[in-house]
């Protein structure tokens, strides 16, 4: 150190030891590399204030003249202005060297240009924003030597003069553009005799030896020429930096020709200046990762090993420099306080995240009111309505022309002077204008208005109901999503429950607003607020939410379903219901056609919530631990998050360069696993999506992944389609084991609950059981066995078992098979239930921790939840497909077969059922006089069974193979059936005369009798053929399709006929002539929404010809004239097979293939 230095620090010794507090000194000493750790450890442990700051005098009595330079810039810096006066005098000088005597990659010649110049030194804690500080050094280049102006702009704490000072601190910028040096003047909040006293200070530094004056200029005019000769004739092309300059009047003071960069919470400031003008906007907040950093430095941790609490405060403030640095510098000092300062910011409390000695404001909550008290008395009123707006909210200019009741102009203007303060955001979006606000400044607005929240809320919903009528709400009006999203959110807050309940409970404002956002919004809203509801309100928002939860994956559709038709599904106590029929009721009048599903009591639905979380498939899906969240993944190579009550989406991340397999929680909740057919399996961060560790070392496509239960030592199991399971430990890139007795893929794997034992099925038809510590086989057991007792076909028994899951006890165990679950106990070995309500294959099942629900995953790109108590109450018996339905009166009379091979005849209208007698039917057909039940079976044997006595008086043994359609004549004396032995035979039961058609060459998928001795076939062979039954012969011959034909039907006048096929297309067809009249060709993709959910399997004609009713993924009515869709039915299943209708076209009976029974009336 130089004598001078050395010297003049001794002098003072006495003041600075009495005065100054060692604590941020020697934080910007630590920044600046003259200080170490140690020696800061070594000064703290001194018994007193004195003390400390003596030892810390005595150590940079030892050391160089930087730690001179350093010790002055941080008296400067901390506010002891007139101790650094003392040591002024002392100040060493320091060559530039040309610049290369370099420490921190900051030159000699910089550190003391900004050293003279009063340029505060970098925070103690320092993360570089390089995008903007080159910003803000191309503008000080633009300026060229000439006078102009550099304004840093943006809102209270988002690091404007930390970012200026770091622009100057770069040797090029210094000595090419202001070698004249460069003087920093902290301005600050000011009224004209603080401005002036601020112009005096800046005179006598720039004037030191007195040159010009020795009397200080005595009004800001006279400073302002004053300021002008010496930066002119003393301090040529220097940058004077101006920070945190508040009114556009205290700028003219230094309107004087020179080169000026400031900073500002106000972009207008410098309207009031002439010359050239640059402006850097500086965002709100910090990246995620630059943010963790500041942490990291502040808490001596590495980023990866920061508490999940430190995401959560990033995500909280939205980034803040100010909020990340006073929480930095308060967890250094108290290092156990995460949760503390998270829980602080999230409750708003302020004023507890407190004191940044640097920063001129105690607390943020006083950083931010200065801005607002700043503003013009007759515009902070409208400031205090913003209030009610939510974080994250972009929201239009309409919303607050309706608010404010003022024209776009006025309010653009309003605006405008909040975003130029650096209060408010603007984003521009096509030719309108979004506004918002910080998540800072919205928990700052909420805290201070508080007891006018209410009222504010409440003056937003009377406007709106002045300008706005729901129903004349157009996607196309600028603020039409913003009522949608928040209309709800603002009657609530406001406490208008009458108005809230009249909103929720209207199947309009559902219909408009699931068009519009989808129906996981407005479940999350029933969810909200079914709390502040009375116990009336609180039942009917529960039947919303389940029509909603239920139906959500419908009302995703295009065209959008009838809402009105769905609410008529719902059980008749429901309000939803009720709505639906009175709403129903007006319209049938205008000749707008519903339907009512009257055997609907009889229907237990099993599931609790039904979305569709992906654009594909669902392959895999699994709860959090704590049950409140939901994972899935598909081909659609994304991993998605959403909340398990409401479906509503919290993450969605681009997982894998290849399909998405499988996902698992860990058991903490901290993580999610995917793996994938790239043959990789990564590791997220469940709440930030993050990737966290990739593993590839299996050498084929990894289907499923598990972690272990306990939360002490984390173990991830893999399984592939290379035989192989592997044994993961997070922290090491390698497996730890490798289990090998498969011998074919791998499909799921699942740990016990007490981590024992690792259980693995497979397509080598095996369930193993391996030991986890030891890596080795424990048990194989064959997995078909416990499928002989299910009623599937004998060609359907080599099922793959796709996925298995253990409850949480261990007493049961529940496996998916085809579209089918299975639940088992574990002890008995006995099947408890089994349900059905997915239209395509069961990739996954799994039990929710407390075993109250289960989730299924399928490739009917739904997921299911499902209440355990109400599956396993339920018996699994269900109808087959194969019915006959007789109309008589005011009776539906229905012969259905179900799973356990019982014939029963079920009456419609009561849904009583009577049990007739127990066979192998493929199908079944009653008399039209209701005395006769006849049925065929696989064996080609047909049986008729007399209804009075119930038992089988008539059988024969016709067809060579299944029969698969059989019919009475309208006389009951003829059995008219078909096979696929190809045949068609004609049976005269009473005098045993039969006889075969013969002229398909393949199965013969159904027929249909005609007047006149007549009958219509069609077959798989795609000919439709015209008999005569009287002479067997065929009469005319149609080859309609170059597929199997699906479904035909006669017009009621015998002139014309129609024809489906799984070619694709529909035609109509001239009975007489053969000529071909009309083609159906579906709509394709590129053209518009496919027309039909499936196959068209069966076909209806009204008796006027005017209507049509087809079957196939669903019923769907048609206007023949104009070839528009009427209505359209969704049932629970699909693959309708047929449908029956009453000849006056107004009953209609359908089976899915779930086994569901629907029985549907028109409403009249």
């Amino acid at each position: 150190m130089d004598a001078k230095a050395r010297n003049c620090l001794l002098q003072h010794r006495e003041a600075l030891e009495k005065d100054i507090k060692t604590s941020y000194i020697m934080d910007h000493m630590i920044s600046d590399g003259v200080l170490t750790l140690s020696e800061e450890e070594k000064v703290k442990n001194e018994p007193t204030q004195q003390h400390r700051a003596a030892m810390l005098i005595k150590m940079i009595l030892t050391k160089d003249n930087y730690s001179y330079i350093s010790f002055y810039n941080a008296l400067l810096h901390e506010g002891y202005k007139d101790l650094a006066v003392l040591l002024h005098g002392g100040l060493p000088v320091i060559s530039s060297s040309n610049g290369k005597d370099s420490v921190g990659g900051i030159t000699s010649y910089v550190r003391t240009v900004l050293c003279e110049g009063g340029v505060p030194q970098r925070p103690v804690v320092f993360v570089t924003r390089k995008k903007l500080v080159n910003a803000i050094q191309q503008k000080l280049f633009n300026l060229n030597g000439e006078p102009g102006w550099v304004s840093v702009y943006g809102m209270a704490g988002c690091g404007k003069t930390v970012l200026a000072a770091e622009a100057v601190r770069d040797h090029v910028l210094l000595e090419s553009c202001f070698p004249g040096g460069v003087h920093w003047v902290s301005v600050g909040k000011q009224d004209k005799s603080g401005l002036l006293m601020k112009l005096q200070n800046l005179c006598t530094r720039l004037d030191q030896d007195e040159s010009f004056s020795r009397r200080l200029p005595l009004n800001i005019e006279e400073a302002k020429d004053r300021l002008r000769i010496l930066m002119l004739r003393k301090h040529p092309r220097s940058l004077m930096i101006l920070d945190d300059v508040w009114d556009p009047w205290v700028l003219k003071a230094f309107d004087n020709q020179c080169q000026i960069l400031l900073t500002t919470r106000d972009k207008s400031v410098t309207d009031s200046v002439m010359g050239p003008k640059y402006v850097v906007s500086v965002e709100s907040g910090l990246g995620k990762e630059k943010g963790l950093e500041i942490l990291s430095l502040f808490v001596n941790m590495k980023k990866a090993d920061l508490p999940e609490e430190a995401h959560s405060i990033i995500k909280e403030c939205k980034g803040s420099p100010l909020v990340v640095s006073l929480i930095g510098a308060l967890l250094r000092d108290f290092p156990k306080r995460w949760e503390y300062y998270l829980r602080q910011l999230q409750n708003k409390q302020f004023k507890r995240i407190r004191k940044s000695s640097s920063y001129d404001y105690e607390a943020l909550d006083e950083a931010m009111s200065i801005s607002v008290d700043m503003l013009r008395e007759d515009i902070k009123s409208y400031y205090t309505d913003l209030s009610i707006f939510q974080k994250d909210v972009k929201v239009p200019t309409k919303v607050l022309c309706v608010l404010w009741d003022m024209e776009t102009e006025e309010v653009e203007d309003i605006l405008q002077e909040f975003v130029n303060k650096s209060l408010l955001f603007c984003d521009r979006n096509g030719k309108s204008f979004c506004y918002y606000l910080h998540d800072l400044q919205v928990d700052f607005l909420t805290e201070q208005n508080r007891s006018q929240l209410q009222d504010l809320h409440k003056k937003i919903i009377t406007q709106f109901q002045r300008h706005h009528q729901l129903h004349t709400l157009s996607p196309d009006q600028e603020d039409c999503m913003y009522w949608y999203n928040f209309l709800a959110y603002h009657m609530a807050n406001a406490n208008m429950h009458k108005e809230l309940c009249a909103l929720m409970f209207s199947l309009d404002w559902i219909k408009a607003k699931t068009e519009l956002v989808g129906p996981a919004h407005l479940i999350h809203e029933f969810v909200e607020y079914r709390d502040i509801l009375d116990e009336k309100d609180y039942a009917v928002c529960e039947n919303f939410q389940e029509f909603l939860s239920l139906n959500g994956h419908l009302l995703g559709r295009q065209p959008f379903p009838s809402i009105v038709q769905l609410g008529l599904c719902e059980p008749e106590t429901s309000e939803v219901y009720q709505q639906a029929k009175l709403q129903a009721k007006q319209e049938v009048d205008n000749g707008v056609l519903y339907l009512e599903w009257i055997n609907k009591k009889n229907i237990k639905n099993l599931s609790r919530l039904v979305v569709r979380p992906h654009t594909d498939a669902v392959y895999h899906a699994c709860f959090s631990e704590d049950g409140h969240r939901i994972a899935s993944c598909g081909p659609d190579k994304t991993l998605q998050v959403f909340k398990a009550e409401t479906g509503e989406k919290l993450l969605e991340i681009k997982a894998h360069e290849d399909e998405v397999l499988c996902c698992a929680f860990s058991t903490d909740d901290k993580f999610i696993a995917t793996c994938s057919a790239d043959k990789k399996v990564k590791i997220w961060n469940s709440v930030t999506g993050q990737l966290v560790q990739s593993y590839d070392e299996h050498s084929e496509q990894v289907n499923c992944c598990h972690f272990t239960h306990s939360r002490h030592h984390l173990l991830l199991a893999t399984g592939s389609s290379d035989c192989f399971l592997k044994l993961w430990e997070l922290d090491q890139k390698q497996c730890r084991n490798t289990m090998f007795g498969h011998t074919n893929s791998v499909n799921h794997c699942r740990f016990s609950p007490d981590d024992k034992f690792l259980a693995s099925c497979s397509d080598d038809g095996t369930l193993k059981l391996w030991d986890v510590k030891s890596a080795n086989e424990r048990k194989s057991i064959n997995v078909k066995k416990f499928f002989l007792s299910s009623e599937e076909p004998p060609e359907d028994m080599e099922v793959i078992v796709k996925c298995c899951s253990w409850s949480s006890d261990g007493s049961k165990i529940m496996v998916a098979a085809k579209n089918k679950i299975f639940l088992w106990n574990v002890d008995s070995g006995l099947k408890v239930a089994d349900c059905r309500g997915h239209l395509s294959w069961v990739h996954c099942v799994m039990f929710s921790p407390d075993g109250s629900s289960f989730l299924t995953s399928s490739d009917d790109q739904t997921i299911r939840l499902w209440e355990t108590e109400k599956v396993c109450e339920n018996s699994a018996i269900m109808l087959k497909q194969e019915i006959d339905v007789v109309f008589q009166e005011n009776e539906v009379m229905v012969l259905a077969v179900d799973n356990i091979r019982r014939l029963q005849l079920i009456n419609g209208k009561t849904g009583q059922i009577d049990y007739l007698t127990e066979a192998q039917v493929s199908c079944c057909c009653l008399s039209p006089n209701l005395q006769y039940v006849a049925f065929g079976g696989h064996d080609g044997a047909i049986k008729i069974l007399e209804l009075l006595n119930n038992r089988i008086f008539q059988s024969r043994n016709g067809h060579k193979n299944t029969v698969r359609h059989i019919q009475f004549t309208a006389d009951g004396k003829t059995l008219i059936s078909s096979s696929d032995d190809s045949t068609i035979q004609v049976w005269n039961w009473q005098s045993e005369e039969y006889f075969f058609l013969q002229a398909h060459q393949e199965t013969v998928k159904d027929f249909r009798l005609l007047k006149n001795s007549k009958l219509l076939s069609w077959s798989f062979d795609g000919t439709v053929k015209v008999w005569n039954v009287t002479t067997g012969r065929v009469e005319k011959d149609f080859v309609c399709h170059q597929d199997a034909v699906l479904s035909c039907d006669v017009s009621p006048d015998a002139t014309k006929f129609s024809s489906t096929s799984a070619d694709n297309t529909a035609k109509i067809w001239d009975v007489s002539s053969g000529a071909l009249l009309h083609l159906c060709a579906p709509i394709s993709v590129e053209e518009g929404p496919a027309t039909h959910g499936g196959w068209v399997t069966d076909l209806c004609f009204s008796p006027d010809s005017k209507m049509l009713v087809s079957a196939e993924g669903y019923l769907k009515w048609w206007n023949v004239i104009t070839g528009e869709s009427s209505q359209t039915f969704y049932t629970n299943g699909t693959n309708l097979m047929k449908i029956h209708v009453s000849p006056d076209f107004k009953t209609f009976v359908t089976v899915d293939n779930l086994g569901i029974l629907y029985i549907l009336q028109t409403l009249e």
